[in-house]
């Protein structure tokens, strides 16, 4: 099927960056939140992310262009005429049924359903609507506009002429699709998260500090930054969740979480949303690692 239309449900960061490159992509956009405030705020994101977009020649057209093919709703019902609903809320399995339940009754029956998950089961949020054939997983990266990687995630019952479909919707969207099958992790976060996890156990047991970590990986692999800045930036208590989900599928020490990344997590330091991780972000451009301040719970950690 043709897709004109795309709704987007979610308008954090995940959920603003996919409606600002489907717009980009020249599609009509319509956003729902469930506050006026989150769409106000990811709606000013989207803004100034266009605005350098425009200024870097990267789009052809004006920002206010394509902001314009953006529209916000606190309705579910205005995304009935999409042909291409992408969810983006809370990875949460029982929050994503909800959602999709309810769509299902509104949007046009031949409309492509989307889940943005890294870690959910798709096959399970699937369940929660009646067109198992037309409905995938689509797991963008953050920041959406800059990351070029998609994976596209088909569960059992995929129609595979939707799976086409939605590949051929990504290229469009000017990312690199991957074809994967709903296995927890899929190929990202299967091979990412034993490597991110491992980094924290090595800093535990005294192998490096933290900036020497980070420049071994940087330097030695050629890594554009290292193990302790990217957790930061996605997010400590991400980590933690996906770890969670991982673990408990696979019950292998190497997707269990360190002590210290709890105990980071229960502290609320989880990174640079926060101010505070593996660095202290108070001045964003020149983080500050967290040695001194960690060393009492490293102490925790390696007698625990």
């Amino acid at each position: 099927m043709e897709i004109k239309k795309v709704g987007v449900v979610g308008c954090g960061l995940m959920g603003s960056g996919i409606a600002q490159v489907a717009a980009m992509a020249g599609f009509e956009v319509v956003v729902l939140e469930a506050e006026q405030r989150f769409l106000d705020k990811g709606f000013a994101g989207i803004g100034k992310s266009l605005a350098k977009f425009a200024e870097k020649g990267i789009i052809k057209e004006t920002a206010e262009t394509v902001r314009a093919r953006i529209k916000g709703t606190l309705k579910a019902e205005d995304l009935a005429a999409s042909d291409f609903v992408i969810e983006a809320i809370i990875e949460n399995v029982e929050e994503k049924k909800k959602m999709f339940a309810r769509l299902d009754q509104i949007v046009k029956p031949e409309a492509i359903f989307a889940t943005n998950t890294s870690s959910v089961s798709v096959t399970e949020v699937m369940t929660a609507t009646k067109r198992a054939d037309r409905f995938i997983g689509m797991h963008f990266f953050n920041p959406v506009p800059l990351m070029k990687l998609v994976e596209v995630i088909r569960t059992i019952a995929t129609d595979p002429k939707v799976m086409d479909t939605a590949v051929a919707f990504a290229e469009k969207l000017g990312k690199v699709p991957v074809r994967t099958s709903d296995k927890t992790g899929f190929i990202v976060n299967r091979l990412f998260v034993p490597y991110i996890l491992d980094a924290i156990r090595a800093y535990e047991e005294g192998v490096g500090s933290i900036s020497d970590i980070d420049l071994a990986m940087k330097f030695g692999c050629g890594y554009p930054m290292g193990p302790f800045t990217l957790l930061d930036f996605i997010g400590l208590d991400t980590t933690y969740y996906i770890s969670i989900v991982m673990f408990d599928e696979f019950k292998e020490r190497r997707f269990a979480a360190p002590s210290l990344l709890k105990r980071m997590v229960l502290a609320g330091w989880y990174g640079k949303k926060s101010g505070k991780g593996f660095y202290d972000w108070s001045q964003p451009d020149k983080p500050v690692a967290q040695d001194a301040a960690l060393k009492g719970e490293l102490a925790k950690a390696q007698g625990a």
